[in-house]
C-alpha cells in the first residue's frame, strides 16, 4: 500500500511522510512501516535493509522504518472541521428525541440547544481553513454537503491528502467551491486527461504549491476547471513547459515562482493565454527574455493581456531583456529586484530612470508609482545621456542623414521614439557645460546649497528621492551625500536630513528654506 501519514517529532514538528507498506524484518518482532519522510534529513537509508531493499526512496537517505503506533494516518474532512472551530460532538450521545445520553447519565433535554447551536455553525460556514489538520480523506458520501452547505473557501494546505480522487471526493459535496488551497500536500495526479464535470466549475482560485505536480498533469486536469483565474504552482520542480490548448483559458493570474524553468524560451509556450494579466516568475532560473515575432518598436503579439509581471531573484545580467519588455502592449507593473543587470548601475535612482525610458508604458516600477514628472525627467535624461552614443553611430540632427547603425537601434530601440517625443537632442545639450555658478562657487568646500521651492522639490519627496536627484546634477552617489537645512526660523540652527526613508515635510521645510549638500 502507500498512503500519508504525520509523525510527530521531538520539536513538535509534524513531518509528513509516504507510508509505502507493512513489512516484517528479520531479527525484529512485530510489524514495521516503510517510511519515505518529506524531510530526507529525518531518514536513514533508502528502504534497504540488510541488503534487501524493501521500498524505494527519491532521496538516498530519506527512508526509515517504523512503529504503525507512531504514524497518524489521518482524519476525514468534517471531523478535521469540527476539531478545528470546536465543533466536535465526540461523547456525546443522542438518547430518546427528549433525552441526551452524557456517559451514563441521562438528561431531558439538556444540551439539545447547544447541538442545534453547532449544526447551525455549521450551516454557515463560508470560509474553511484545515491547514495542519491530517485530513486524509472525504468521509462519508454526502455528508459533507449536508453538513455544511454554504462553503465556498476551503484551505486544506499541509494535510495527509495522496491523491486527485479525494479532493475531488471532498470538492463534489461543495456546490460553490470557488477558493481551493491544497499546497503542501504530496499527491498523486491523473495520468491521463479529465474530462470537464461539475465538481469545479464554479473554482476561481486554486494553489497547488509544493504538491510535486508537473506541468503535464497541470494540462491533464485543467479541463476540469472551466472558470479557474488564479493557479499557484510555487516550488513544484517545474521545469518545462507546454502549450495549453483549449485549456486554462480563463486563465488571469499564473505564479511559477521557485521552479528552476529550463530557460526564458519555456515563456513562450505559455504567451497566448488570451487573459492572463498576471505573471509571477520569482526565483525561475531564468536568464533572459525575448519576443522574436516583432522588431524593436514594435509590439509582440505574446502576453496580450498581461499587465502585471513579477521577475524578482533571477540571472537576467543583460539590458536587452529590459528592452525586450517594451514589446509587451498591456505592460503596467514589474518588479525586478535581485538581477545581475541592476548591478550595473550602482545608483538606485538612476537605476530605476534607466528602466522607466525603456519601458513606456510602465506606470508602476518595483511597487512604487511613476508619475508623469518623473517619467518625463526619466526621458529626456535617457536622450541627453545616450545622445553623444546616437551621434557616433550615425545619428543625426538632419533626418535625411540620420541612420544609427542597427548596433545602437538593439541597445537603445527606444531613442528614436524619444527624439519624436521630446526633439533630437540639441548640440548644446551634448557638449560638457560648465556647473551652475553657486556650484562652481562653493565646489572647493563641498557644499552646494539648494533653495527649496515648490517646484522641483515638493514636500511629499523623501530624502533618498532627492540625492538622487542630486546625484543627476552632481554625478556623486547618494550614500556620499550628507544633507542639513537652514530657515529663517532656526536662526543660527542647522537641521540634519538623517533618515532617507522620510519626506522633506517631516522636517517642516518650507519655501524659502535652503537645503546644504555636503560630500
Amino acid at each position: 500500500m502507500q498512503s500519508r501519514a504525520k509523525v510527530p517529532s521531538n520539536d513538535d514538528f509534524y513531518g509528513y511522510d509516504a507510508i509505502n507498506l507493512k513489512m516484517y524484518l528479520p531479527y525484529f518482532s512485530g510489524i514495521w512501516l516503510g517510511v519515505e519522510w518529506d524531510d530526507p534529513q529525518r531518514g536513514k537509508h533508502d528502504g534497504t535493509y540488510e541488503g534487501t531493499q524493501y521500498f524505494k526512496c527519491r532521496h538516498p537517505r530519506g527512508g526509515s522504518f517504523i512503529r504503525p503506533n507512531k504514524a497518524n494516518f489521518g482524519v476525514d474532512f468534517l471531523t478535521a472541521v469540527k476539531d478545528r472551530y470546536g465543533l466536535n460532538d465526540q461523547g456525546v450521545q443522542h438518547g430518546t428525541e427528549n433525552t441526551l445520553v452524557l456517559g451514563k447519565k441521562t438528561v431531558e433535554f439538556v444540551g439539545m440547544d447547544s447541538v442545534a447551536e453547532q449544526q447551525s455553525q455549521l450551516n454557515r460556514l463560508v470560509d474553511v481553513s484545515v491547514h495542519g489538520c491530517a485530513v486524509s480523506h472525504a468521509g462519508q458520501k454526502e455528508e459533507i454537503g449536508r453538513t455544511c452547505p454554504n462553503i465556498r473557501h476551503i484551505n486544506l494546505s499541509k494535510n495527509l491528502i495522496s491523491s486527485w480522487e479525494t479532493v475531488t471526493a471532498i470538492a463534489s459535496q461543495v456546490q460553490n467551491l470557488e477558493t481551493l488551497n491544497l499546497s503542501e500536500n504530496k499527491m498523486k495526479f491523473p495520468s491521463t486527461s479529465t474530462s470537464e464535470s461539475s465538481v469545479f466549475s464554479k473554482l476561481r482560485i486554486l494553489a497547488l504549491n509544493q504538491t510535486q505536480i508537473t506541468w503535464t498533469e497541470v494540462l491533464l486536469c485543467a479541463p476540469g476547471w472551466p472558470a479557474l483565474e488564479e493557479l499557484y504552482l510555487t516550488s513544484n520542480n517545474i521545469t518545462v513547459l507546454e502549450r495549453p490548448d483549449n485549456v486554462l483559458q480563463t486563465l488571469k493570474l499564473l505564479d511559477l515562482s521557485d521552479n528552476q524553468l529550463l530557460d526564458g524560451n519555456q515563456l513562450h509556450l505559455i504567451a497566448h493565454l488570451p487573459r492572463l494579466e498576471q505573471l509571477i516568475l520569482r526565483n525561475t532560473g531564468i536568464s533572459s527574455i525575448h519576443f522574436p515575432d516583432a522588431e524593436f518598436g514594435c509590439k509582440t503579439k505574446m502576453f496580450p493581456s498581461l499587465k502585471r509581471l513579477t521577475i524578482n531573484d533571477n540571472k537576467i545580467s543583460q539590458w536587452s531583456s529590459i528592452n525586450e519588455l517594451d514589446k509587451l502592449s498591456s505592460l503596467q507593473s514589474l518588479q525586478c529586484h535581485n538581477n545581475p543587470f541592476m548591478d550595473t548601475e550602482k545608483n538606485p535612482e538612476t537605476l530605476r530612470q534607466l528602466i522607466i525610458a525603456k519601458i513606456s508604458q510602465l506606470e508602476v516600477l518595483n511597487k512604487s508609482e511613476i508619475l508623469p514628472a518623473e517619467r518625463k525627467g526619466a526621458e529626456l535624461d535617457y536622450r541627453k545621456i545616450f545622445g553623444n552614443d546616437w551621434l557616433a553611430a550615425g545619428g543625426n540632427w538632419n533626418p535625411e542623414k540620420n541612420k544609427p547603425s542597427e548596433e545602437f537601434l538593439a541597445a537603445h530601440p527606444r531613442y528614436p521614439s524619444l527624439c519624436l517625443k521630446y526633439g533630437a537632442p540639441e548640440e548644446g545639450e551634448l557638449k560638457g557645460r560648465q556647473p551652475l555658478t553657486l556650484k562652481n562657487q562653493l565646489l572647493s568646500k563641498s557644499i552646494f546649497l539648494v533653495t527649496f521651492l515648490s517646484s522641483p522639490l515638493t514636500e511629499s519627496m523623501t530624502i533618498q528621492r532627492v540625492k538622487g536627484l542630486l546625484y543627476r546634477l552632481l554625478k556623486i552617489p547618494g550614500s556620499e551625500l550628507k544633507l542639513s537645512y537652514e530657515s529663517s526660523k532656526l536662526e543660527g540652527k542647522e537641521v540634519e536630513l538623517d533618515n532617507d526613508l522620510k519626506p522633506l515635510q517631516f522636517y517642516s521645510i518650507e519655501n524659502g528654506d535652503c537645503v546644504l549638500v555636503r560630500w
